[in-house]
């Protein structure tokens, strides 16, 4: 079940199985059921099986451990789909800023208006 649930370009060979890192199912076996610790994981090509499911990750990013809560859904996944690596600030350049301006200019004259237009 869990064969068909990866989707890789170059998937694992089925004959091999999923990767699963067999200290972080040990790590998890030790917490209880709802319990919030944290535990630092540095293997984003772990794939996240049923066990892991309704507890927190600290998946390594390159920088930083980021938390991930593990639900139903994930399960198949690798924990480093979880953790992105690089950080988005935005597209565009000066037109982007220019338009920016202009939609924060008329969303703070009518929050002015209803206040100045009591009695």
């Amino acid at each position: 079940m869990l064969y068909a649930l990866c989707s890789n370009d170059m998937s694992r060979s089925l004959k091999k199985g999923p990767y699963i890192n067999q200290r972080i199912l040990n790590k998890l076996k030790n917490l209880k059921p709802g319990d919030k610790t944290i535990i630092k994981v540095w293997d984003r090509a772990c794939t996240i099986t049923p066990e892991m499911v309704g507890f927190t990750i600290g998946v390594h990013n390159g920088r930083q451990h980021l938390p991930v809560y593990v639900v139903e859904n994930m399960v198949g996944h690798r924990l480093g789909e979880f953790s992105l690596t690089k950080k988005f600030i935005v597209h565009g350049g000066k037109m982007a800023k220019e338009e920016a301006a202009e939609a924060a200019k008329p969303a703070a004259a009518p929050a002015a208006k209803p206040a100045a237009g009591k009695k």
